[in-house]
Order: C-alpha cells, then sequence, then structure tokens
C-alpha cells in the first residue's frame, strides 16, 4: 500500500489529497497537518447552523466541507492528521462500520501509547484519555473505498475554535469554551511534550503493517495531485458549501397558515446530534430536511431518506416504520442512531 508523509501542506491539500486517493479506487495511508488553520464542517451539517461564517471571514479562516460525517472541527498545523483509504472489500476490512472502527483504530491508539498517552478506544469511534477525547476521527464510503480520517492532537486553541461557532450568545460561547477545555485534551496536557510529526507517522505506519501489508513511503505523484486540484475547484466553492443549507425557521413549530406548519427537532443521540426540519401541511411530511454531525453510511443515501419521508403521515409510529424500511432496504448504517430517532420529528416533549 502507498504510505505518504508529507508534513505540512496547504490546507486544501489536508482535505483534497485524501478524496482524491479515495475516487482514485487508490488504497493509502497519508498523513500529513495543514501549514494554515482553516474550519472543517461534516458532510451533513449546515455551514450557517455551525459556523459564524462573518468571523470566519473577517479573519481569513477558509471553511470546507468534508464528505466525511461528524462535527465542526478548527483545524491547525498543532493537529497531525492520518487519512486511511481502503477498498471495501478488502480482505480483513469489516462489513459493520463499528466494527470497521474499532479495529483500524487500535493502530492509532497503541502509537499514542508509544509515546506516552493513556489511551483508549470507546466505541463507537472515539480515543480518550482520562476520559477526554485526544483524537477526533471520522469514516465515509465513497464508492467502492472506505475512507478513516482522524488526528494526533498535539495542542489545541480552544478560544479560537469557541469563536468560530454560531451560538446564541457570548454567555453561551463561554460555556462552549469550557466545555472544551474540560472534555478534549492533547499530547502537551498529557504529557508535557509534543513528539516530533515524523516519530509519530513513523510509528503509526509500523502499527499498520500487520493490519495492511507493506506500507511503501512514496512522494505526492501527478495524478493525485491533479485530482485533488479537479476537486478542489468543486468543493471549494459557496455551492458545496452550502449545499446542506436549506433552512427552516429555528422554532419547534411555526403555524404558517391554517394546517400548515413548520417543524423543527434537535436530537442529541449517542451516535451525534440531528436537526430534522420538515413542513406539515395537513398532517403529512413535507419538504423534510435532514442535517447534523452524526455519521450515516452510505452518506449520500440521506438524501434518499428525506424523498422517502415526503407525505409520509406526521406521526411518530408511521414515521418509525418507514425508517426502518428504508435501513433495511438500503443497508444503512448510522453508529449511535436508530430509526426511531428520525420518529421523534413530531415528539413535542
Amino acid at each position: 500500500m502507498d504510505y505518504f508523509f508529507l508534513d505540512a501542506v496547504p490546507w486544501e491539500y489536508s482535505q483534497t489529497l485524501y478524496h482524491a486517493a479515495a475516487h482514485l479506487g487508490r488504497e493509502s495511508l497519508i498523513v500529513l497537518r495543514p501549514a494554515t488553520p482553516y474550519l472543517c464542517i461534516g458532510y451533513h451539517q449546515d455551514a450557517q447552523q455551525e459556523i459564524d461564517l462573518d468571523f470566519a471571514r473577517q479573519n481569513n479562516i477558509p471553511v470546507f466541507r468534508r464528505e466525511v460525517g461528524g462535527g465542526s472541527v478548527y483545524l491547525d498545523g498543532q493537529q497531525l492528521f492520518f487519512q486511511l483509504i481502503v477498498r471495501r472489500d478488502r480482505p480483513g476490512v469489516p462489513a459493520k462500520i463499528d466494527e470497521f472502527y474499532k479495529k483500524f483504530l487500535q493502530p492509532v491508539v497503541d502509537t499514542f501509547i508509544r509515546f506516552g498517552v493513556a489511551a483508549e478506544y470507546r466505541p463507537v469511534n472515539d480515543i480518550v484519555c482520562k476520559g477526554r477525547k485526544i483524537s477526533g476521527t471520522g469514516a465515509a464510503q465513497v464508492e467502492d473505498m472506505l475512507i478513516l480520517v482522524g488526528n494526533f492532537i498535539q495542542n489545541f486553541n480552544y478560544e479560537m475554535m469557541s469563536k468560530c461557532l454560531r451560538v446564541p450568545d457570548e454567555k453561551f460561547r463561554d460555556k462552549v469554551h469550557k466545555t472544551m477545555v474540560e472534555n478534549l485534551t492533547t499530547f502537551l496536557r498529557e504529557t508535557g511534550s509534543i513528539p516530533g510529526n515524523a516519530d509519530l507517522a513513523a510509528e503509526l505506519a509500523r502499527r499498520y503493517a500487520p493490519l495492511l501489508g507493506e506500507l511503501v513511503q512514496k512522494p505526492l505523484d501527478e495524478e493525485l495531485t491533479r485530482k485533488a486540484d479537479a476537486l478542489l475547484a468543486e468543493m471549494n466553492t459557496p455551492e458545496w458549501l452550502l449545499a446542506n443549507d436549506r433552512r427552516r425557521p429555528d422554532a419547534k413549530q411555526v403555524k404558517i397558515a391554517e394546517g400548515v406548519y413548520i417543524i423543527q427537532k434537535i436530537l442529541k443521540t449517542p451516535g451525534g446530534l440531528i436537526r430534522v426540519t420538515a413542513v406539515n401541511r395537513d398532517g403529512r411530511l413535507k419538504q423534510v430536511h435532514i442535517s447534523g454531525d452524526f455519521f450515516f453510511f452510505p452518506a449520500s443515501r440521506i438524501i434518499d431518506l428525506e424523498k422517502m419521508l415526503e407525505d409520509v403521515p406526521a406521526e411518530t409510529a408511521a414515521i418509525t416504520h418507514v425508517v426502518e424500511m428504508f435501513y433495511q432496504q438500503q443497508g444503512i448504517e448510522s453508529p449511535g442512531v436508530v430509526p426511531a430517532d428520525f420518529g421523534k420529528i413530531v415528539d413535542s416533549r
């Protein structure tokens, strides 16, 4: 398998190179860090709901939407990223996403331990140290390829991250900052030092070798960079960033006319936050939109689920039944999120 240790790269390449490898069907392990900071949101998130885009613009912080689920994060050179791209039908790759996480995050855990961090795997996709997250990870499927991405958080700018988020007021922002400090840790906090990037990358590659076979270190080639540049032209645009921003009024239920209501439900599940907005017209769902920081495989099927819910009775049992059938028919996996969660769209509690 190809192995690329690139260290600092333009921030755009820290996202588009692994996307490129997946679209090209090239199994690879890529280790790098962005040369300059940026914000990255999950595939299912609404940028305008999650990020203070005005603040980001005023501070020259780019915002990028990836093809991997999960939440918003501030990324910079103090985080070393690993990006694993493998064929879904590769021998030894588990069919279930939760099993895939467990197997292929273990080398990351072992690497943390090797450098003095008391890391452990916590289902579904967390790596923690003494109860605090120390690596943000996520997975996605692009065509026949599985992607696993994550980071070694060497140090973290908690203040900048809290300033970039869209929150109702400054008191809430202070709470976000405090909560991040309490629940997110770093190499520097845990060990008092930061390992060299080359040393971290080499140890990770060594830990992955028993699972992946020989890892051959290579320089970037023209095929990868050309594809990365082509993807950047599509993905680093307002159209791509805001593609999931079909926003509704921020309220549980707003009456528009007799028999017509706009509803919004925000659910916190073990798999992440789900935000569902829809129109309830004469007791049936219309214009359903699902967003959030959860993981949904295959990711592209979320639009099909929205369509499947069109004209379904606005009743918990009916919605749950339709979602259950959709999961079965499409082979959907959403770790920590179950069909009954979507049935709570019309739950008034």
